[in-house]
């Protein structure tokens, strides 16, 4: 029984609160991402949303039937007092989609595999399955997504496009002269990108997040700021050559595991 659905052609969907909970049977890995992973969320700032990640097997109607649905995003506010309001920024991927953003690298995508366990809302056995093969999930083309998101926080933090800013981001421009949570998460970016290509662990929960906080709120130069990340953007490189990671992500063994785990959450013998 599906959950009746429409269909849409991109497989995204806006919900509501009640089609949200609804996919809860369904999800088999879900936790924090953004700040509050990385151990950088400021509770006495107004610039942090608290942000959620899940993997879903796909409703009975999607994965049987015609409906297509890979993607479910729902955004709300939550008032907390008279001048603070938590912004809570909910994403989920179907299995099949989440494991095709893992073939390109995706940096969120990864971390969902990194998390601490206390960052873990669901973590069900099929959901493990995804945790105990995170080595195998993982690339020297990490290279280009790190770098590739990395730059794009760098042109965002330069080239900075008020016309669509956020009221939030342009406080941020306005105080400081850039945006200092651009800023923040190029020099995250870059060093997770290194340590991976290294150690082939992920590191999601920050050990440097004081240094990220200080330089979210604002307390470094944007000078010292593009100094470290043009040495970190040199280091990265250098950890690339070194790696001792795969060229690329076995695709025969994702889809293996794709199929593995949707047919046994459906009982469908092997």
């Amino acid at each position: 029984m599906g959950l009746g659905w429409e269909s849409f052609k991109d497989g995204t969907m806006k919900v509501s609160e009640k089609e949200l909970q609804s996919l809860e049977n369904y999800m088999i890995l879900k936790g924090y991402r953004g700040s509050i992973a990385h151990g950088t969320y400021d509770v006495n700032t107004t610039h942090d949303d608290k942000d959620i990640m899940g993997v879903f097997i796909p409703p009975e109607s999607t994965c049987f039937g015609i409906d297509n649905l890979e993607t479910v995003e729902r955004m709300w506010e939550e008032k907390i007092s008279q001048k603070k309001m938590i912004v809570w920024d909910v994403v989920y991927y179907s299995l099949p989609k989440y494991m095709n953003l893992i073939l390109k690298q995706n940096p969120n995508i990864l971390c969902l595999l990194w998390l601490t366990d206390k960052y873990y809302i669901i973590r069900t056995e099929l959901g493990e399955r995804l945790i105990k093969n995170r080595n195998k999930l993982i690339s020297k083309q990490c290279y280009h997504s790190f770098c590739g998101y990395a730059y794009g926080q760098l042109h965002r933090m330069t080239h900075p496009n008020t016309g669509r800013m956020g009221a939030k981001r342009k406080e941020l421009l306005e105080k400081f002269g850039y945006d200092t949570k651009n800023a923040s998460h190029l020099i995250r970016l870059l060093k997770m990108g290194i340590e991976l290509l290294s150690t082939g662990e992920l590191i999601v929960e920050r050990p440097d997040s004081q240094m990220l906080l200080e330089i979210k709120r604002g307390e470094w130069s944007l000078e010292r700021v593009l100094k470290y990340s043009e040495e970190l953007f040199s280091r990265i490189e250098d950890a690339l050559i070194h790696s001792k990671l795969q060229e690329k992500v076995d695709r025969d063994f994702v889809n293996k595991l794709c199929m593995e785990i949707m047919m046994d959450f459906y009982g469908i013998k092997r």
